[in-house]
């Protein structure tokens, strides 16, 4: 959370027990500059510490150097922070009040510092600290104004008398006109609290995506210089196993070793496909395109290589046509990703269903598997690029995806739990919407 009203750039975006370190000492030398003020402005400069007010205004000091401590033990032990935080706040105002009391009452221009402590609570816990401290100030200082106006407390007797004089209707003004104030600045600290508590969100995910995109920048420059020099010994290899396994002189033993390595060379393939497609990333160029028909025709593809044509059934449901507004070559990337993903997450005798669904206006491609499924940790950075579960896996694919959805503007859902199967879901609607209608007399 981020806080920019002239706190520091460490206390503001640190967690709450930093924050509360970090007020626990402002408090310290807030106070005993305030007190000095009363000393010099309210006091003359007398330093008697024989009067009334002079013993009074150390004793809230001492007692707020003792509560510093109590507060520093209690954050030592990291437990209770919010009503620690809440019981600050209260404390506070409570020492304000003996401010507003040793400095004029109703009339005291210290009464502002009951929106201090508004603004404080705000910064501590949101708009809950700035209610805390509302509420506590407000009753503290009706509880001060009108103890003195029915003499249940006596003005400091070394204070002129006259400053405390104050009519039933002045006194009515200045409750009124500091509760109001009370109200108006809780409004503002809760409203601007909440504010850059999202401002902050935002700024760290921008600073999340910059820095994913210096990485993804530096491992283009590695990818674009690997790909070339990959490839071609691929390529070689698999055609050199395909002219292999035609030979009648192989046994068994050795077509299943040529099929074991042309099954990795394909696995390399994709892999340095991934890297290219996450690190040059290639603006969509949208058309009209048949999402329905895609994923049928990469279930088909699918279902004809590596795991999935062996031990992992693929199998579409859903409708025969659903046009929407896409690049054609980047869906066929995403469908075919999120396949690969759920073969590789499955076991031996499990099926893997794609499915395009329309209700309405909501559109929906949808890839299940019965695998392994996905915890709850790993399910909030699956789309991280190089995040992976898998000992063999590399983290590239489902970012890929992510990168062509967020491209697209498709919302991507992950419903999974440990040891149950995923369903990742993709959210079509919108492109559904855009797509540009066909020509009359167009099948």
């Amino acid at each position: 959370m981020r806080f920019p009203l002239g706190i520091p750039d460490r206390l503001a975006g640190a967690p709450l027990p930093r924050r509360l370190a970090w007020l626990t000492l402002a408090r310290l030398f807030f106070l005993s500059a305030l007190l000095a003020l009363v000393v010099l402005l309210y006091l003359r400069g007398r330093l008697d510490l024989g009067s009334f007010s002079m013993r009074t205004a150390f004793l809230v000091l001492g007692v707020s150097i003792a509560l510093s401590g109590v507060y520093a033990a209690l954050l030592r032990v990291g437990r209770w922070l919010e009503p620690l935080a809440d019981l600050q706040l209260v404390l506070d105002q409570l020492a304000w009040s003996v401010i507003v009391y040793l400095s004029g009452g109703a009339t005291s221009g210290a009464t502002s510092l009951y929106g201090l402590s508004c603004l404080v609570g705000a910064i501590l816990t949101g708009i809950r600290g700035a209610l805390v401290a509302a509420i506590s100030g407000a009753l503290c200082f009706a509880a001060t104004v009108l103890s003195l106006e029915r003499g249940w407390l006596h003005p400091p007797p070394d204070q002129p008398p006259s400053l405390y004089a104050a009519s039933s209707y002045e006194l009515a003004y200045y409750l009124a006109i500091n509760l109001l104030m009370l109200v108006v600045v809780t409004l503002l600290a809760g409203y601007l609290a909440e504010r850059l508590r999202l401002t902050g969100g935002q700024l760290v995910l921008a600073e999340e995506r910059a820095h994913e995109a210096e990485h993804l920048a530096a491992l283009g420059r590695l990818t674009a210089g690997l790909a070339h020099e990959i490839r071609n010994p691929l390529s070689s290899i698999a055609g050199s196993i395909r002219m292999l396994e035609s030979s009648p002189a192989l046994s068994e033993e050795d077509r299943e070793l040529c099929g074991i390595v042309e099954r990795e060379a394909a696995r390399l393939n994709d892999l340095v496909t991934d890297m290219m497609d996450l690190s040059r990333p290639r603006a969509p160029v949208f058309t009209r395109v048949d999402a329905a028909g895609v994923a049928c025709e990469v279930v088909a593809l699918a279902s004809r290589s590596g795991r999935a044509a062996t031990d992992v059934r693929v199998v579409y449901s859903g409708e025969s046509k659903l046009p929407i507004r896409a690049d054609s070559a980047q869906l066929r990337q995403l469908i075919w990703n999120l396949v690969r993903n759920a073969v590789q997450a499955s076991g031996a005798g499990d099926t893997v269903t794609v499915a395009v669904e329309r209700v309405g206006e909501q559109a929906t491609l949808s890839v299940a598997d019965t695998g392994i499924g996905i915890d709850d940790e790993a399910k909030s950075r699956i789309f991280d690029a190089f995040f992976t579960t898998r000992s063999q896996g590399t983290g590239v694919g489902l970012a890929v995806v992510k990168r062509i959805a967020d491209a697209h503007g498709f919302a991507l859902a992950v419903d999974s739990s440990a040891g149950r199967g995923a369903v990742f879901r993709v959210e079509l609607s919108a492109a559904l919407a855009a797509a540009p209608e066909p020509p009359a007399g167009d099948a």
